[in-house]
């Protein structure tokens, strides 16, 4: 079983003493006791009162007694880490110091020594008198010692992937005194991941194996699939040691950690930027509610360095899709990748929906495997639907799906994959979609291609005669207003512009913020509005089935929306 470890960064005892108390109670199997701030202060450990003597010797003698006696009260088993400054740690103090204080800990006080410590490879490796020290200190792996302390030997890179990685991974295994092997370094790409995954898979002895940094989440969460020891989790996000580190209730309640296993399923969602996105909370809680063994995770895609990102969405699609261990069953995808996701399919053959070929952009990606191999991929896109049953429900429109739009016209904001998905739900139904965009050759372009694929009138309009617009209603299909996004807190439009409208719907694709300052501001005009929280429901319903052959849950998706975009207007 994979360990589930919450850091605790020492500065006071009873407050870390109370921070493994709560750890345990909310289920972590272990804590480490980061000791290297609080070892090497002068008044750590001075009863309160007593003047500063300049004794290193006394400081040292009491703060080696106040952390073994911290040790010996902590309800959970615990690493003992004092990190060098140069590994990403607080302590830049006198190294005989740091080592003599561990020997302490795990000999002189062997009534309740830690469980592990941890000591930087780069140290013990670069002095004989370190390692013989350290040596004194733990239980070798094989043999019954009195102490009972096993080393943790790590090695840490905030920067990149070290290029020596594995050379430095085989020296480090074959250390004899190492009970437990520790690397950690910044991932640049969901894909770097694979790697760490693979190396605690393989590795001969107990090791941990991690990402650090923004796409480092795939490693940390799925460490227990492909058995790694132990990962990190903290107790609350401001508490963190490393970039990337979650927290213990997002591990434990959104990934249900406990209950990801060798068979467990991955899926997740692609795109940039992701901190919005409530697809993991809908996702990972439906998996449990129809017992189906799977993990929903972001899987952050950036463009930069990739003009259009395809080249990014292909290596990642087709490595996650391919790697033997993983069990990538599929995903979202959501911007900006959605017209790329289309051009891989058509590029490798996958099989595609209708609505993604007429639209020529998709949002769901379905791999059914036999054993570690994928058989067989479909693309879908689930947008389209949603948002046509959206805005009928929206306009109280009644009749068959054919012609339910008939007589409508709807002016449609933005050129990109959830315009064109919005644009085809409409004509696809008799209605005209009307497209305005910031570069006028997107919206004609937008027109002309739905116009050959659908047969249905389209029309492709520049932005700056959206103020001439005379439509039933208006949807924002851009980012625009979206929270984490590059317009954030705006509006696409000034709504009193619109002199040609009278009292049009507003429909907002956005979903996060749940009032967008667009609707804010048809609200207040007095204008009908419609969220895009229903829409990202009913899309993501779809998926959902497409998944895993279950009727989705669709009513407990609804309550976690609300509750989420709830929380966050009140925070």
């Amino acid at each position: 079983m994979t360990l589930l470890c919450v850091p605790i960064t020492l500065h006071d005892p009873e407050l870390a003493l109370a921070d493994a108390a709560q750890a345990r109670l909310m289920g972590a199997d272990c804590v480490e006791l980061r000791i290297d701030e609080y070892f090497g202060m002068n008044h750590a450990g001075r009863p309160e009162g007593e003047a500063f003597d300049h004794d290193p010797q006394r400081d040292f003698e009491r703060q080696t007694a106040t952390i073994a006696a911290l040790v010996e009260r902590l309800p959970l088993p615990c690493i003992i880490t004092c990190r060098l400054a140069s590994e990403g740690g607080g302590y830049d103090g006198d190294e005989d110091a740091r080592v003599s204080l561990l020997e302490a800990l795990c000999v002189s006080h062997r009534a309740a020594p830690p469980r592990w410590i941890d000591v930087e490879f780069a140290a013990y490796g670069g002095s004989a008198n370190i390692r013989q020290k350290v040596n004194l200190c733990v239980a070798h792996p094989g043999q019954v010692r009195q102490a009972g302390t096993a080393l943790i030997l790590s090695a840490h890179d905030f920067r990149a992937r070290p290029a020596d990685l594995l050379r430095r991974l085989a020296r480090m295994a074959d250390e004899p005194a190492a009970g437990v092997v520790k690397l950690a370094y910044r991932a640049r790409s969901v894909r770097e991941n694979l790697e760490a995954l693979d190396l605690a898979a393989a590795s001969p002895k107990p090791m941990i194996s991690l990402c650090m940094g923004e796409f480092g989440l795939l490693s940390r969460v799925l460490a227990p699939k492909f058995g790694g020891y132990l990962t990190f989790a903290a107790l609350r996000s401001e508490s963190a040691t490393a970039p990337g580190q979650p927290t213990l209730s997002e591990l434990l309640e959104l990934y249900r950690f406990k209950r990801i296993g060798a068979a467990t399923r991955v899926y997740g969602v692609v795109g940039w930027p992701l901190s919005h996105s409530l697809s993991p909370h809908i996702h990972n809680a439906g998996f449990e509610a129809v017992e189906h063994d799977a993990v929903y995770l972001p899987l952050p895609l950036p463009t930069a360095g990739d003009e259009g990102g395809f080249e990014s969405l292909k290596a990642t699609l087709l490595e996650l899709a391919h790697h033997p261990r993983l069990d990538f069953c599929g995903c979202s995808v959501t911007l900006p990748h959605k017209e790329n996701l289309v051009r891989l399919a058509i590029e490798q053959g996958w099989n595609i929906d209708a609505p993604s070929r007429a639209i020529g952009a998709a949002n769901t990606l379905v791999i059914q495997r036999s054993g570690e191999e994928p058989v067989a991929f479909s693309v879908a896109n689930t947008d389209a639907p949603a948002l046509a049953d959206e805005l009928a429900d929206a306009l109280s429109l009644q009749g068959t799906h054919a012609a339910r739009f008939a007589g409508i016209n709807v002016a449609i904001l933005g050129a990109g994959g959830v315009a064109r998905a919005a644009a085809w739900a409409v004509a696809a139904q008799g209605g005209t979609p009307v497209v305005y965009a910031r570069r006028a050759e997107a919206a004609r372009s937008l027109a002309d291609d739905l116009r050959s694929a659908t047969g249905a009138r389209v029309v492709g309009m520049p932005w700056q005669d959206l103020h001439k617009t005379c439509c039933q209603a208006i949807i924002n299909a851009t980012p625009v207003g979206m929270k984490g996004g590059p317009g954030a807190g705006q509006s696409p439009v000034d709504l009193t512009t619109l002199t040609a409208c009278e009292r049009p719907l507003v429909f907002d694709t956005v979903y996060s913020p749940r009032e967008t300052p667009l609707l804010k501001q048809a609200a207040d005009l007095g204008w009908p509005t419609r969220g895009g929280e229903g829409m990202f429901v009913r899309q993501a319903a779809a998926q959902f089935e497409a998944w895993t052959s279950h009727k989705a849950p669709s009513a407990l998706f609804r309550q976690i929306v609300a509750e989420r975009l709830g929380s966050e207007g009140r925070n």
